[in-house]
């Protein structure tokens, strides 16, 4: 078996439920001694998982109960409180409409800064800018300020960028869940060429269409905790079993 490309050990993240739940500086460093606060709770506690190269692994839980933390986690965008994660190679994250993406300036300008934080240099966006305006399907808003786009316009101008960067892991949550049909179908046949390539991804979805179409392997997260790790379908049962619909 080849090395792992994402390795998880005792993963543990700590809020507060006051403060918009955010820590200070100093708590960063205060280990899980201060656990026993009353404002504070772990939204994941004790996560352990491993990931090989080329899987796609689909996350599944009830809102609010970490599947967007462990994948920002993984990303590097958050840190933990306990624990390490460790991922060998880069990401290309798609876990919010609007991360790293600039309401005043233009579509333009946010293709080209966004791909450059990423890593890509000038003469690589120059080369790829036409291919993600046109996937993107926004070539009459170019000019226009990021925040005056629609929320699936935002989605389709960050997936364009995201799915061309060049990282071993790609991150997607719930993105998929905004836009129209036909563009849904032009991320799908995307993912899928990534996946073709041997990249990692890491799907969080309230649907199953998606979770079995792309995933072999699923997390189910109850409540900050990884309570079941198996092959996807047997993942969405056993979620389904828990959270019967009415």
């Amino acid at each position: 078996m080849s090395e792992a490309i994402i390795v998880a050990d005792d993963l543990g993240v700590r809020f507060r439920r006051n403060r918009g739940g955010r820590r200070s500086f100093k708590d960063l460093f205060a280990g899980r001694a201060r656990r026993s606060r009353p404002d504070e709770f772990w939204a994941l506690d004790h996560v352990s998982f491993s990931v090989q190269p080329g899987e796609a692994i689909g996350v599944v839980g009830r809102n609010g109960q970490g599947k967007s933390t462990l994948l920002k986690l993984v990303a590097g965008v958050l840190l933990p409180d306990s624990g390490t994660v460790s991922v060998h190679g880069g990401v290309a994250p798609l876990i919010e409409i609007t991360g790293g993406f600039v309401g005043d300036l233009t579509v333009r300008e946010n293709v080209q800064l966004t791909a450059g934080l990423h890593g890509l240099s000038n003469r690589e966006i120059a080369a790829k800018f036409d291919e993600i305006v046109d996937f993107a399907e926004v070539g009459d808003f170019l000019d226009t300020p990021y925040k005056h786009l629609s929320s699936g316009m935002k989605v389709r101008v960050a997936f364009a960028v995201v799915s061309q960067l060049d990282e071993p892991v790609l991150l997607v949550d719930e993105v998929l869940a905004v836009g129209d049909k036909a563009f849904k179908n032009k991320c799908y046949k995307r993912i899928d060429e990534l996946l073709t390539q041997g990249k990692t991804l890491f799907l969080v979805s309230h649907s199953e269409r998606d979770l079995t179409r792309f995933c072999s392997r699923g997390l189910y997260l109850k409540k900050g905790k990884i309570v079941m790790d198996a092959p996807i379908k047997e993942v969405i049962a056993a979620y389904n079993a828990d959270n019967p619909v009415a």
